[in-house]
């Protein structure tokens, strides 16, 4: 039975007959009153009328956009027609997090922006469809766990974020026993104290935790490998070893100031504000009634104005040294962050931070600039306008240029392990470092990137992993 009721036959030509919906959202003036999701689902009809958009590409480019290839236009038919837990079966058969990509992955500019129907019209609005058919799924038809059956092999997982979650998931459906070292109190990596609650709610990750308890993975919580034991003691009592522990280490603003009071890092005031108290030590950013200036035009740039406004400020504004079409951060967030009353400077970059009478940051002195030629990254260089000076007030200024992997204590044998020139760690296809045993992924290689990617990387060393201890026995 079509649990969401008769619907009328699918057409090829349905995306002509049914407009594009978002999902609906919170106003901006309730939604920055507390950290909650601003999105909700869909309802049932909803649903399955967006879903039938989809025209059934033979050669599907969404499929392809995304890093993990996963089967949409197949899961798309299924919504189309009600089958919604089928739909959601589909989905985990790609994703270890389909839930939780459907909430975080900046869908404009990889499976929906590869959309067909950007053409004609408004592409299928597959992100809000996955989110939709997985929590249909978890509330109608929770999938009951059962511990696959011991292959008497032992792998260590070092974090707990979106690649090691993907790893430890991978191997335990193949019947490795299973530990994972999170150094933190709270597990989830940059899930539960990077991305703000109200993109990803807490409960939805810890969801996802006791899903990989199910399937017997041990969590150890406060265990710092490398610190609190050796990665070579690790290594020596496992079969296999896999590092997502993810890069923390923040970029500097590189400017006259940066050491000034006031000048602060994105992700400590990120976890600070989000991860809840006793969860990471750290200094409480006030925010309250001040101005607030935001460095850097990325995810977690938007994911600082946004958490700044509902902490308090005053004002929150964002200075970003290119264009609109130029910034990183997703679109979906950068309107957002508007609503909720979030100013942006383009063509903005910052020189110095200039200190008040007390010697605390009291603004921002900027240069405004004009795109010239392409640079090494295809983007159009900024270059500065001569005579254009000016100050932006700031009381808080927060730094979100992006992150680096932490370099390894030089006692520690994580040393051992070959890095390239920013420090991130060296893989091969498979995604082994230059230890034997030892693979890695995630942001400790690739620096801050997608959740999808690490949860790519996290399931290829996995079947890696599975490869070749299976040729080994």
């Amino acid at each position: 039975m079509n649990p969401a009721g008769e619907s009328a036959p699918r057409s090829k030509y349905d995306w002509i007959r049914v407009s594009r919906e978002a999902p609906p959202k919170r106003t901006a003036s309730q939604r920055v009153l507390d950290y909650n999701e601003i999105y909700a689902v869909y309802d049932e009809r909803t649903a399955q009328e967006q879903a039938s958009r989809c025209i059934q590409c033979p050669n599907a480019l969404c499929a392809q956009a995304c890093p993990l290839s996963n089967r949409i236009p197949e899961w798309l038919a299924l919504a189309a027609e009600g089958r919604f837990v089928e739909a959601s079966r589909l989905s985990n058969k790609t994703s270890n997090m389909p839930e939780i990509c459907s909430r975080v992955c900046p869908q404009e500019r990889l499976c929906e922006g590869a959309c067909i129907l950007n053409c004609r019209t408004d592409p299928v609005s597959i992100g809000a469809i996955e989110r939709f058919i997985n929590e249909y799924a978890f509330s109608h038809n929770p999938e009951t766990i059962v511990p696959a059956a011991s292959n008497g092999l032992r792998a260590a997982v070092v974090g707990s974020g979106p690649a090691s979650m993907a790893c430890a998931d991978e191997l335990a459906k193949l019947g490795y026993q299973v530990t994972m070292f999170e150094s933190l109190a709270l597990p989830g990596g940059l899930l539960v104290n990077g991305i703000p609650s109200f993109k990803l709610e807490k409960p939805v990750v810890a969801r996802r935790m006791r899903i990989l308890a199910e399937r017997g993975v041990e969590l150890k919580l406060g265990v710092t490998v490398g610190r609190d034991i050796p990665l070579g003691e690790v290594a020596r009592t496992h079969d296999a070893v896999f590092l997502g522990h993810g890069a923390q280490k923040a970029k500097g603003a590189g400017v006259p100031g940066e050491d000034l009071p006031g000048v602060e890092q994105a992700l400590p005031f990120l976890i600070e504000k989000n991860a809840g108290p006793g969860i990471v030590a750290s200094v409480e950013v006030n925010v309250q009634g001040r101005s607030v200036a935001v460095l850097g035009g990325g995810d977690t740039a938007m994911d600082c104005l946004r958490t700044a406004l509902r902490a308090g400020a005053r004002s929150a504004t964002c200075l970003y040294r290119r264009d609109f079409s130029n910034m990183p951060g997703s679109r979906k967030e950068y309107y957002n962050a508007l609503e909720e009353g979030a100013e942006f400077k383009f063509l903005t970059n910052p020189t110095e931070v200039v200190a008040g009478t007390g010697g605390a940051a009291s603004g921002v002195r900027c240069v405004r600039m004009e795109l010239g030629a392409p640079d090494a990254s295809g983007r159009s260089k900024p270059i500065a306008v001569p005579g254009s000076e000016y100050v932006v007030p700031a009381d808080v200024v927060i730094v979100a240029y992006g992150f680096d992997p932490i370099a390894f204590p030089s006692d520690s044998d994580f040393n051992r392990i070959k890095t390239n020139e920013w420090g991130g760690i060296v893989v091969d296809r498979d995604q082994m470092t230059s230890l034997p045993k030892v693979y890695a992924g995630g942001d400790s290689v690739r620096g801050p990137s997608l959740v999808v990617h690490a949860v790519r990387d996290g399931r290829r060393a996995a079947m890696a992993i599975h490869r070749k201890l299976s040729a080994a026995a």
